[in-house]
């Protein structure tokens, strides 16, 4: 027994031993905060765009400027706000159960009611690779996709253009096949996480492929702290919205529900969208 106990001790010397002659580890290098100038540079820095007048007349962007028309969108943006504020989330996925529900007209009007919000910088970005559709809304025009910069080959810098002083858009040029991979990589993690702290911004919102047409949701939704499900009146079935709801709640937290294309006749919502949560 006194020799097993003279052993431990002499192994525990010898660990001690070895403990300090160890050289000490480096310690783990944080990012760099940007300072507030460097901010406002990154954000000035971008390429600014104006949205014609024929094109928010045609593609319904009624949030281009402040009055009644804009206050659907007005109120669906406080209540994002107030929910990612309690939450503490930044991330906020826009997805639909299936096409053609309002989903990126939505982003686009949104885009416009957070611009308004002078002292909060927003990033809008789409991530429904296989299309163009903010671009489109927008009528605007761009060299690269969104997966070039998910895969590191194009600076978000060079090419998210800016609306306003405090809207940074990231759109698709072209169609992208490979849009699943692309979302679902380490690369885009990664990415995703070099914007956010390159910009800072207040809010990011994803605008999001149909959930039950294609699998790129699937592996990207873990990337973002919620998602609101965007539903259209008198097409959008209750076994549809009751099976996204499922699914989603399975990938992240599900901030809401928008019914888009409701049309009132009465009330403050006669000109044509209305919202439920």
């Amino acid at each position: 027994m006194e020799k097993l106990q003279v052993a431990i001790e002499k192994a525990r010397s010898q660990r001690q031993k070895a403990g300090e002659s160890r050289p000490a580890a480096a310690p783990v290098a944080k990012p760099v905060k940007p300072t507030d100038e460097s901010l406002r540079t990154c954000w000035k820095d971008l390429a600014p765009i104006e949205v014609p007048e024929s094109v928010i007349t045609q593609n319904r962007l009624v949030a281009s400027a402040d009055g009644p028309a804009a206050a659907p969108f007005d109120m669906l943006r406080t209540r994002i706000l107030q929910q990612a504020k309690s939450r503490d989330w930044k991330r906020v996925a826009l997805v639909s159960p299936h096409s053609a529900c309002g989903k990126s007209t939505t982003a686009a009007n949104l885009a416009f009611s957070f611009g308004r919000q002078s002292d909060l910088r927003t990033i809008v970005l789409d991530l429904d690779l296989r299309r163009s559709g903010l671009r489109r809304i927008l009528g605007q025009h761009c060299q690269h996709t969104m997966a070039d910069v998910l895969r590191g080959e194009v600076p978000f810098s060079k090419h998210a253009q800016r609306l306003g002083d405090n809207v940074a858009l990231g759109f698709n040029g072209s169609t992208v096949r490979s849009a699943a991979e692309v979302l679902q990589s380490g690369k885009a993690s990664e990415v995703l996480n070099s914007i956010q702290a390159g910009f800072e911004p207040d809010l990011m919102l994803f605008d999001m492929p149909p959930l039950m047409e294609v699998d790129d949701n699937f592996g990207f939704l873990g990337n973002v702290d919620c998602a609101l499900l965007l539903i259209e009146a008198e097409r959008t079935t209750v076994d549809q919205i009751d099976v996204a709801e499922r699914q989603l709640s399975e990938l992240t937290n599900v901030m809401g529900v928008v019914l888009n294309k409701a049309h009132y006749t009465e009330g403050a919502y006669g000109y044509g969208y209305g919202y439920g949560y």
